[in-house]
């Protein structure tokens, strides 16, 4: 499961928002393998043609595809030094996908700000130049312990040592690791490091209705929400989906309609995954037709006779909103 950790300064409204956001919760039971903690919430992706497949299967069951949120404690100035509760924190961010990075827009008097003043852009530096500190520590002790192999010419390490460099270098001017512009090749050498600042980042603008209307300029995807009035949620969902290049794909029957996340660009095999992963290596065809043009047909023996419902093998790239049947 997809998970998004919201972070901010503290007052900046990340439980407001993660409060309204788990109103919309799916009941937990559709989801045994979770465990599932008060500060993490399982909400659905807004999808119209979940319901519409369900009632047109009539199925028994609708799961949609969903996206886990995680409320982190407020990052404070110093954080990666261990200042407020900043060890911890940083461990439960490097944990999750992406990052809602929530800033706030409002003036509100009787909402303390940290710094005496409400400045966005600012708190947005404070935030991002603690990740990236945080992320420099954990280089250079990277850097540090594959020395030895270094020493002996060891391929990988020589490799690694190269990227961990260049990542170091930009870390260093307290910029992001993104900022790297590392090949995915390069990225792979240091997966394992788990870097926040390569995390895919959304920044989420808390604004509210008596404010005026904010417009600040930050790099990468931003999306506006007002966690009092419960705007912008769907929003929200749908650009945190966007953000780790995800689809779906759909199965509908009888017994169940569901939502299947994967990656953007994923073959019939790889979608199958999803499902279980045989899928896989036992993948014989896949039947698909898309979701409108079944519901258009009626039936899906009536959408095989209009010749709607296509064959395709192995090297067929799945479409966000195809409904597959896998033959294994």
């Amino acid at each position: 499961m997809l998970s998004i950790g919201i972070v901010g300064l503290p007052n900046v409204g990340k439980s407001t928002l993660f409060n309204a956001l788990t109103k919309k919760s799916v009941p937990a039971e559709n989801y045994p393998f979770c465990t599932i903690d008060p500060s993490v919430g399982i909400v659905p992706v807004p999808d119209e043609r979940v319901q519409k497949l369900s009632e047109f299967s009539k199925s028994k069951k609708t799961i949609p595809a969903v996206i886990e949120f995680v409320d982190i404690a407020g990052l404070v100035a110093g954080a990666s030094k261990g200042e407020g509760l900043g060890n911890k924190f940083l461990t439960n961010i490097r944990e999750v996908d992406a990052i809602a990075h929530v800033v706030r827009v409002f003036q509100d008097n009787s909402v303390i700000h940290v710094a005496n003043k409400v400045d966005p852009m600012q708190d947005v530096g404070v935030i991002n130049l603690e990740l990236a500190l945080a992320d420099f520590e954990t280089v250079q002790k990277r850097i540090s312990s594959i020395q030895k192999d270094v020493k002996k010419n060891d391929k990988d390490a020589l490799s690694e040592e190269i990227v961990l460099k260049k990542v170091e270098k930009v870390l260093e001017e307290g910029k992001m690791a993104t900022d790297a512009k590392l090949s995915e090749d390069e990225k792979f050498k240091i997966k394992s490091l788990n870097l926040l600042t390569l995390k895919p980042m959304l920044y989420v603008l808390n604004t509210s209705e008596a404010s005026e209307n904010v417009d600040i300029k930050l790099s990468g995807m931003s999306v506006k929400v007002d966690p009092v009035f419960g705007q912008g949620f769907d929003e929200l969902i749908k650009k945190s989906y966007e953000l780790l290049g995800l689809e779906t794909f759909l199965t509908t029957g009888e017994d169940e309609t569901r939502a299947w996340t994967i990656k953007i660009g994923s073959t019939a095999p790889l979608a199958g995954m999803a499902i279980h992963t045989d899928f896989k290596e036992k993948f014989i065809r896949a039947e698909v037709i898309r979701w409108d043009k079944l519901l258009e047909a009626g039936s899906h023996s009536k959408a095989k006779e209009k010749g709607w419902v296509r064959t395709e093998g192995k090297d067929y790239i799945v479409q966000d909103g195809d409904v597959i049947e896998f033959l294994i």
